[in-house]
């Protein structure tokens, strides 16, 4: 009886194995289809076309003000830890370095997309 269950459970496992290798085999082996999708670069063209330097400076001005954000909300948690004149200090002197940064990149053009 043993040797029986055994032996149909080892076909159907062999069966589902064998139906699994067929039936999710991809139909076409189109190149395109088969190469990985990078960014929405062609992955067909060469691979040494010069890269924007403005998608990159726009990249990290996003990072950079996206990091401020992270420093910008637990203030408001550490105004009920110190004192206010301390906080409102500290955090007044971290508005102005972003303040006088993105004064600084709209008078260089980094802000400019009409180029």
């Amino acid at each position: 009886m043993i040797s029986i269950m055994s032996l149909i459970v080892m076909s159907i496992c062999t069966i589902m194995a064998l139906l699994a290798t067929t039936l999710t085999k991809k139909s076409t082996n189109d190149r395109e289809k088969m190469s990985p999708f990078e960014c929405g670069f062609d992955p067909m063209s060469s691979a040494r076309i010069p890269f924007s330097l403005r998608f990159f400076l726009v990249t990290v001005i996003f990072l950079i003000f996206d990091v401020e954000i992270a420093l910008l909300l637990p203030m408001t948690i550490i105004n009920q830890m110190i004192n206010m004149y301390s906080w409102s200090l500290v955090s007044m002197l971290f508005l102005m370095i972003l303040l006088i940064g993105l004064f600084h990149e709209w008078n260089q053009g980094a802000l400019d997309w009409a180029e």
